[in-house]
């Protein structure tokens, strides 16, 4: 992920934050409340390969070989965006729990490649198989903050969260397609736990949060209910998130 224009975003807002009045609208003293999130994200796929994964695939009837050997299988970055909403909820000075529902569009990308020269009839020799993903993500969180410093606090946010993937059934079909064609296939929801780093930087009526996210599905992602030349070297697959977010409250 390049975080060279979200650190640029923090070191500005930061400076701004600092050298104005005390402000902020008083959102911290309020028991609830609520803003609005926007989102960047990079994902990638962590992969846990079988013991065998580098064999070919063969046909479940025939037996006869479809692909190639593998060389090798890897997940690869993909950007994303997400729009949400927040809800806050004091409990002391320093400590909030913290509900950020989400609608999130991104890409998952995985690449395959197979030995060469061929040795069977393979079109390709090497195939991006690509998910795409409409999650409706719920986060919940502890957010630990610091003491505030004129306009500028700093905070850690631990949690978990919950995703469920909206995505149209038709972008996953592939009833009918040779097995060179299917598709890799991802469960539909899951859990995940994260971690952030962030800013409380106040303005005269709100307040701005820059913040920085990391997160790691909790249980095997990985649909593998009909064999396929791109499931069948997986044993596990797991999704990393790395998240900046911009939240107005």
């Amino acid at each position: 992920m390049n975080i060279k224009l979200p650190l640029l975003v923090i070191l500005l807002f930061t400076f701004a934050g600092a050298s104005a009045q005390n402000w902020g609208g008083g959102v911290d003293d309020e028991p609830i409340h609520f803003g609005f999130t926007f989102q960047y994200t990079n994902s990638n796929y962590i992969v846990q390969k079988k013991a065998n994964w580098r064999e070919r695939f063969r046909d479940p009837d025939t037996k006869l070989p479809i692909t190639d050997s593998l060389s090798a299988v890897y997940g690869k970055s993909s950007p994303g965006f997400g729009i949400g909403f927040v809800v806050n909820g004091r409990i002391s000075n320093h400590l909030d729990v913290r509900m950020t529902p989400t609608l999130v569009f991104s890409d998952r990308l995985m690449e395959y490649e197979y030995t060469q020269p061929t040795t069977v009839n393979m079109p390709f020799s090497s195939v991006e198989q690509k998910v795409s993903a409409t999650m409706v993500e719920f986060p919940l969180g502890i957010k630990i903050k610091s003491d505030r410093r004129n306009n500028f606090r700093a905070y850690m946010l631990y949690g978990a969260k919950y995703s469920m993937d909206i995505a149209s059934k038709k972008k996953t079909d592939d009833s009918g397609q040779d097995f060179l064609y299917k598709l890799l296939k991802n469960k539909k929801s899951y859990l995940s736990y994260e971690a952030a780093f962030g800013m409380d930087l106040y303005f005269e009526y709100f307040k701005m949060s820059p913040e920085i996210k990391l997160s790691y599905s909790v249980n095997n992602i990985l649909n593998n209910d009909q064999p396929n030349p791109y499931n069948m070297p997986i044993d596990r697959l797991r999704l990393r998130h790395v998240t900046f977010s911009l939240f107005f409250e």
